[in-house]
């Protein structure tokens, strides 16, 4: 090179490491790149590579504490760095899961934003050979009573909705919460299930040297530019501009996408299969070059284009949906192009393997990017100083004395109307949660949702569970408990657990106080899944959920967030939640305590977020588990309800709703002597399941639950059309109408979605 393009290449790289941050990239990371290569990177390549080092794609903040986790275990037969976990169910099946954020791209545009996260997740699932049959939802938004919530909420939901009914996957299942901390930042995460034989498992690879790169789906559009980027980002004030980032789906040619795929998959016509997710063809050809340690050419001249005068740097950034690369052996091309035009879709021979280890990008028959592959799939990993913020040590610190409400009943009346707690039917009616005719029980008949498997025995269960105001006091504990409370959920239907997949939202976490939240909830996870025998096969981080308000910065809470799935030996035994029969005896398996640190309670009758998280006894919570899930699936009981947010009295509350069936249970069973009645009631000790039978079944309950060595007590009787609590201190009885309860319950959320 002479000595003036030399001086122009040196200048142009100034120019570039100078504007660093529009490619996602610090300066230091620039020069890392710039070293890597033997020279500075042009614009297209350091987009490129800020893409892959970004957050969202190269998990640069968080992949050292991901390494901390359980991620094998005899049931797992595809771990972590895949598209998505899969399990074996026995018998030549298995279960391909994931769960994913779109939380950026629906604060700015809810609708899409959370339509185009349902249509990634099932890519995610059909890229692995299995069909889709199942999405579930975990959402966190602002207090219910904003405008802004309500826009929100109302966006997300529609969004979700026309996505999936159009699609033909039911939603099955989900989480929904509110909080302050919430309010510009909604989480939008997103899991899907898909069934599949063990043989057809497949891989994101390129394979070996020759084959070939098939894109195939959606044209590509401008929609989606910078989405990686965007989604590692903090909002701010103007985050509106970032429209642009989020993308636009079309949920009838996902189907098609959908179909071709699977059908290729059955015929044995592809070496490897890859979702066109975040960084769109960058982050799926770089990956699968990585996976197989090759290189790649790439023409992106040949890539279908759905607007004129789009240049690499638009075509290799480009978020479109709807897209996948399929990789061919020489030789295969005809039938694989002939299944592909049966579903009348594009597609587009776009690459070839190389034996070299780069990813080249050529236009006009030039190379406009060269970048090293194992460079660029593997951004520098930091592990940051971190302290905890001393006002969050001094809230769990205090321990909570609320003065007593003179009336039980009305404070149950509020907690089962609060936002959080109260049914969530109004946003799932919107669902087609029956679509393929494989959902067991409707959402919200059950703590964990379950599905049959056409022609086989069993069944799976899966759910979705968090609970950031715990996290926010404690973080290892809010993430110990929301795998507790997943676990029992599977259990209290009578699925065994099989696997975890998280989706973790935090905040920035170059900010100490985050990062240390973290590095707690990570190891949270870490100590429940192992002592629940949960691996975790896969999940989503989404940093910088963090925003400005004028000159203060403001982050979520530290929102760890657990999908579980679980297989049901034998489909039609399972467990509901709403007692079925008057004169059935309830038992509350487990014990109490007189906490009330963490609790709704306190946060919704007392405006107080403070005390230590209930301890959870991880030993014991298997055992409950493991003796309720014997007792469903020995055809004991089908009644059974996890003691989760509200404590126990809510909990009952929850089961006489769907059958107009009351109950009437000693408040203090269960709990340690001495116990005021508000703990009793509504504390939140982990490890309790509510069960229900017949009388008749007592003797056979009992003699399992002595043998499994559980803490249980009788708790009551069912029947009448009132919820009944018998409270010994004060000596006196407590009752509301099953009617009156239930309205209560079924209001908030109507309201909100009618106004919004």
């Amino acid at each position: 090179m002479s000595g003036e393009r030399v001086h122009a290449a040196a200048a142009a790289g100034s120019d570039l490491r100078a504007r660093a941050s529009e490619f996602g990239l610090t300066a230091d990371e620039f020069d890392r790149i710039a070293a890597g290569m033997g020279r500075a990177p042009n614009a297209l390549e350091a987009a490129m590579a800020g893409a892959l080092w970004s957050e969202h794609c190269g998990y640069k903040n968080s992949r050292p504490l991901l390494r901390r986790l359980p991620t094998e275990g005899p049931q797992v037969l595809q771990g972590p760095g895949e598209n998505a976990g899969v399990v074996d169910l026995g018998d030549g099946l298995a279960l391909a899961f994931k769960m994913e954020s779109h939380n950026h791209p629906s604060a700015v545009e809810p609708v899409q934003g959370a339509a185009t996260g349902v249509g990634g997740i099932l890519r995610d699932i059909f890229a692995m050979g299995a069909r889709p049959i199942a999405v579930l939802d975990s959402l966190r938004f602002g207090p219910l009573e904003h405008p802004r919530t309500r826009y929100l909420l109302h966006g997300v939901v529609e969004g979700i909705a026309s996505y999936g009914n159009a699609v033909g996957v039911p939603t099955v299942g989900g989480d929904l919460a509110f909080h302050p901390g919430y309010l510009e930042n909604p989480l939008v995460n997103v899991m899907a299930l898909g069934v599949l034989r063990t043989e057809e498992l497949q891989s994101g690879t390129v394979g070996a040297p020759g084959n070939r790169l098939l894109y195939v789906g959606s044209r590509t559009g401008r929609d989606g530019l910078g989405g990686a980027v965007f989604a590692s980002a903090d909002l701010h004030g103007g985050s509106s501009e970032d429209r642009p980032a989020v993308q636009v789906g079309d949920p009838f040619l996902e189907k098609q996408l959908l179909e071709a795929t699977l059908a290729v998959t059955a015929a044995g016509v592809a070496v490897g299969v890859q979702d066109m997710g975040a960084a769109g063809l960058t982050s799926s050809v770089a990956e699968m070059a990585h996976r197989a340690g090759r290189g790649v050419d790439l023409d992106v001249d040949a890539v279908p284009r759905r607007e004129r005068g789009m240049t690499p740097f638009e075509v290799m950034l480009s978020e479109s949906q709807e897209r996948m690369v399929l990789t061919v052996e020489p030789g295969r091309e005809e039938e694989v192009v002939a299944i592909l035009d049966r579903y009348e879709l594009d597609h587009a021979w776009i690459g070839t393997v190389e034996d070299h280890d780069a990813f080249r990008v050529l236009s006009g028959g030039r190379v406009v990017a060269d970048l090293p592959v194992a460079l660029v799939n593997e951004p520098p990993a930091y592990e940051r100083d971190h302290h905890e913020d001393p006002a969050v040590a001094a809230a769990r610190a205090r321990r909570p004395d609320p003065q007593l409400p003179d009336d039980p009943g009305a404070v149950l009346e509020a907690l089962v109307a609060a936002p959080g707690l109260a049914s969530t039917e109004p946003i799932w009616r919107q669902f087609d949660h029956q679509v393929r005719t494989d959902t067991v029980v409707a959402p919200g008949a059950a703590d964990a949702a379950v599905l049959r498997i056409k022609g086989a025995r069993q069944g799976v269960a899966a759910t979705v569970d968090a609970n950031p105001r715990l996290a926010s006091l404690d973080p290892y504990a809010g993430a110990v408990l929301s795998v507790a409370e997943a676990y029992r959920n599977l259990s209290s239907v009578g699925a065994e657990p099989l696997g975890v997949t998280d989706n973790l939202n935090f905040g920035n976490p170059e900010r100490p106080t985050v990062y240390h939240q973290m590095v707690r909830a990570v190891d949270g996870l870490r100590d429940a899944c192992a002592a629940l025998g949960t691996p975790v096969t896969g999940g989503n981080v989404s940093l910088y959920n963090q925003w400005r308000d004028g000159d203060v910065d403001r982050a979520i809470p530290p929102s760890p967030t657990v999908g579980m799935v679980g297989v049901l030996p034998d489909v039609r035994r399972h467990a509901t939640l709403g007692l079925k029969r008057a004169g059935d005896r309830l038992w509350l398996v487990g014990e109490g305590t007189d906490e009330l640190g963490g609790s709704a309670y306190l946060a919704h009758l007392h405006g107080l977020e403070e005390g230590a998280p209930p301890a959870c006894d991880l030993a014991r919570e298997a055992a409950v588990g493991t003796v309720v899930r014997r007792l469903i699936q020995d055809g004991f009981i089908d009644t059974a309800h996890d003691v989760g947010e509200g404590g126990l009295a809510v909990a009952v509350a929850e089961m006489t709703f769907p059958n107009d069936v009351g109950a009437a249970i000693d408040a203090s069973a269960g709990a340690p002597t001495g116990t005021r009645w508000d703990a009793a009631l509504f504390g939140e000790a982990p490890g309790r399941i509510v069960i229900a039978a017949p009388p008749d079944r007592s003797d056979a309950i009992e003699a399992a639950l002595r043998t499994a060595g559980v803490p249980w007590s009788v708790l009551g009787r069912a029947g009448g059309d009132a919820l009944v609590l018998r409270l010994t201190d004060p000596d006196r009885t407590v009752r509301r109408p099953v009617a009156r309860l239930r309205s209560a319950h079924e209001a908030p959320i109507e309201e909100a979605l009618r106004d919004g």
